[in-house]
């Protein structure tokens, strides 16, 4: 089982290290580009969370288990968001004022990826103890959207600091994040199979909470309004499809 959960980690950490790299070689996006990426990873977020954690939780735990979980998740991601320091530590690396709103904006927009890389590799190595079907869904899902994520990091980085490697660089280190956590997911719930359902339901609600706090605001007030909802829906038809065909 744990060279399963490696594997898996290790998979999503490529494609975000991938979709970063690629940022050398995509100098500018449309302007809905990196809404309609962000929108996509959403959509695949929120389905992961109910098909792939919370609903498997409830198979074989009970409801107040379960809850419990999701509102742990909420919970950490929350104050893992209060503490993550936001645009200030950015400005450091460009003296345009021009750019001090972008920074702002763009900053938020890379705190929140890297934060929701953590429930993200703690939901792939869950779900791969509880169901390796399932966990492969969730690992393939996950790391179709970390393609445009990662590129969503390194891209904005890229134009704002005038720099190459530090922004992909950063992206790496956030799949890096994403394997790390897997690895720690699977080890710990594969040893407490009874916490298994608090498991499954805690890297939900965190993922639920990124989602709907972080993601869905950011890309819904820029205007691309038929891009983003198109995004969320792709991103949602595919991880329904790759959890219907895995698992």
């Amino acid at each position: 089982m744990f060279n399963e959960v490696l594997l898996a980690g290790l998979f999503i950490m490529f494609t975000t290290s991938l979709g970063s790299a690629l940022g050398v070689f995509f100098k500018k996006l449309p302007s809905w580009g990196l809404d309609f990426s962000l929108a996509f990873s959403g959509g695949i977020m929120l389905v992961a969370s109910f098909t792939s954690l919370i609903l498997p939780a409830l198979e074989i735990g009970n409801f107040w288990k379960v809850a419990v979980g999701i509102v742990l998740g909420i919970a950490v991601i929350n104050l893992i968001d209060i503490a993550v320091p936001h645009e200030k530590y950015l400005t450091r690396f460009s003296t345009k004022n021009e750019y001090a709103e972008r920074i702002k904006h763009i900053s938020m927009i890379v705190t929140a990826i890297i934060i929701h890389n953590i429930p993200e590799g703690l939901a792939v190595g869950i779900s791969m103890v509880n169901d390796t079907s399932k966990g492969w869904a969730t690992a393939v899902a996950i790391g179709i959207q970390d393609i445009p994520e990662g590129l969503a990091v390194s891209l904005p980085l890229i134009f704002i600091t005038e720099r190459i490697w530090v922004p992909i660089l950063i992206g790496i280190l956030s799949g890096l994040a994403e394997l790390i956590f897997a690895v720690l997911g699977g080890l710990a719930f594969s040893t407490l199979s009874l916490l298994l359902p608090i498991g499954l339901s805690f890297a939900g609600g965190a993922m639920i909470y990124v989602t709907i706090k972080e993601v869905f605001p950011e890309v819904y007030k820029n205007g691309n309004e038929e891009e983003v909802t198109l995004g969320f829906s792709l991103g949602l038809l595919i991880m329904l499809y790759l959890d219907t065909a895995l698992g």
